[in-house]
């Protein structure tokens, strides 16, 4: 989850030439809403005839109302799309029109840059950003984006015909689903004012995908065909919509914001998630217990609010009373690999005795199932140098800057742990592999190294 150190470790995450803020786009990853997301998405993929396994999918901190395929087989969601949108059906039109775009075979215009920007430049706890390469002020340099570079870069070239081949698509994908495609012309109307804007000032989205009025009634003429405009939406799906939301706001939005949107009033189960989330980015321990605390005596079994618990106590110093939960959301949800991050590093930092092999053992169970993760890569090289394992910590140090795109970073570290490591094992040879890859003498890295200086 986003946490108040996300202020100050995005700077010291990266910056581009362009320079960045707090505010500056990032990739994030939190359990609970890509959960939500992956639901809602893999069927759409399935009746598109694709894999959803092959199909990635991405969360994007930006305000801005975007949404886009990018390096591949790669779905990528603004936060502001995701905040803006009025019903799950509208977030689902557009995952089923960008759907298209892959499924369709539609020509995608790619950048170095995004390709670069398609890895997860930062590893999250949750919803939170981290800096992933310690002491490493431009570890992920490359990796991110302004928002205005991101929108400038305009990575489609999509036709008139391609956008309207995707709309009919969509709604195609939902109908035979069962489901309403009312969302996708919803959405194509509440932003019908942007055809007439300038293209500097239309939304990322609108730019890359051009909104005409012929385009939005085609759309309601198909969409109105398949009967099923009326359907209503399913409780649990318009439940998880409610809480996606009011999580995003809680952790993105100013205070002022979050109480205006769900005043101290409001107890539905949103507004006290987005107020404790609220409370603990403002570091109020007590009003954040309060939030969590009803909910877990009314929700006992919802391990996503025991991962909030956790993650306040840690954040808050209290580190040793922070394990619990985390084990305890682990209980109800076991092998989420972003959950066992979570609950490694309260057993890391707690460091009682048996605590460096459970968190050490937590992180291989992650990495097994996110083996690019670089923040669990770098939480157990933490670990490794607790335990005296400093060959095998050097390694998961330049797994973990190797993963971020730092170069330099994985260069030195893979060279260090080579020199240590026995000849032929698994380590040495991962660590030769890494050096190899990042050596600067490679010509497809001299741009890279020069740049480092």
């Amino acid at each position: 989850m986003l946490s108040q150190t996300f202020k100050t470790m995005m700077i010291a995450a990266a910056t581009l030439a362009c320079g960045l803020t707090a505010s500056a786009q990032g990739f994030i990853r939190d359990a609970e809403i890509e959960t939500t997301l992956r639901e809602w998405t893999d069927p759409i993929l399935e009746v598109a005839g694709l894999q959803p396994k092959d199909v990635g999918l991405y969360i994007i901190n930006d305000p801005s109302l975007n949404a886009f395929v990018a390096g591949g087989q790669r779905i990528h969601l603004h936060t502001g799309l995701l905040i803006a949108a009025d019903s799950p059906e509208q977030i689902k039109g557009v995952i089923a029109h960008e759907t298209c775009h892959i499924a369709c075979g539609h020509t995608i215009s790619r950048s170095r840059a995004a390709d670069v920007a398609s890895r997860p430049a930062l590893i999250s706890i949750g919803l939170g950003v981290l800096a992933i390469a310690a002491g490493a002020g431009d570890a992920g340099a490359a990796l991110l984006a302004s928002s205005q570079q991101f929108a400038a870069l305009n990575f489609f070239v999509h036709t008139r015909a391609e956008e309207a081949t995707a709309d009919a698509a969509a709604i195609t994908y939902l109908s035979e689903l069962g489901e309403s495609p009312s969302g996708i012309v919803t959405f194509f109307e509440k932003y019908r004012y942007q055809e007439v804007l300038s293209e500097a000032r239309r939304f990322p989205y609108f730019r890359s995908h051009p909104l005409a009025s012929d385009r939005i009634r085609t759309s309601r003429a198909l969409a109105q065909e398949t009967g099923l405009m009326d359907v209503p939406t399913d409780p649990k799906v318009q439940h998880q919509f409610e809480l996606m939301q009011a999580k995003l706001i809680g952790f993105i939005e100013p205070a002022a914001r979050v109480y205006q949107k769900y005043p101290i009033g409001d107890d539905s189960e949103p507004a006290r998630y987005a107020r404790a989330i609220s409370s603990m980015q403002s570091s109020d321990l007590s009003a954040t217990l309060k939030e969590i605390n009803s909910l877990l005596e009314e929700f006992p079994d919802n391990p996503y609010y025991w991962e909030l618990k956790g993650q306040a106590l840690f954040e808050m110093g209290k580190v040793a009373e922070s394990v619990e939960p985390h084990a305890k959301s682990l209980e109800l949800l076991p092998g989420q690999p972003l959950l066992l991050i979570n609950y490694a590093r309260s057993l890391i930092a707690r460091d009682e005795e048996g605590d460096l092999d459970a968190g050490e053992d937590a992180l291989r169970d992650a990495l097994i199932a996110e083996p690019d993760n670089s923040f669990a890569w770098s939480q157990l090289a933490i670990a490794l140098e607790k335990q005296g394992e400093r060959p095998q910590a050097e390694l998961a140090t330049a797994e973990s800057a190797y993963h971020i795109g730092d170069y330099q970073r994985a260069y030195i570290f893979a060279a260090r742990a080579l020199e240590e490591l026995p000849k032929n094992s698994f380590e040495a040879r991962r660590a030769n592999d890494i050096r190899n890859v990042t050596d600067p003498a490679l010509p497809e890295n001299e741009r890279y190294w020069r740049r480092r200086g």
